[in-house]
């Protein structure tokens, strides 16, 4: 029984875990996506010229 609520803890800490990076990637999406716009357009720009 005791190995059962060890298997059971570590299951809701990996859930707790994967939960926290996709809420992570969720808030932060925004702003990554800006970011990689922003230097694309700025290669673009650069091999432009």
């Amino acid at each position: 029984m005791k190995a059962a609520t060890g298997e059971l803890n570590l299951t809701v800490i990996t859930l707790i875990a994967i939960a926290a990076v996709i809420g992570f990637f969720w808030i932060m999406w925004d702003p990554i996506k800006e970011s990689i716009n922003t230097q694309w357009s700025n290669i673009s720009t650069y091999q432009d010229k």
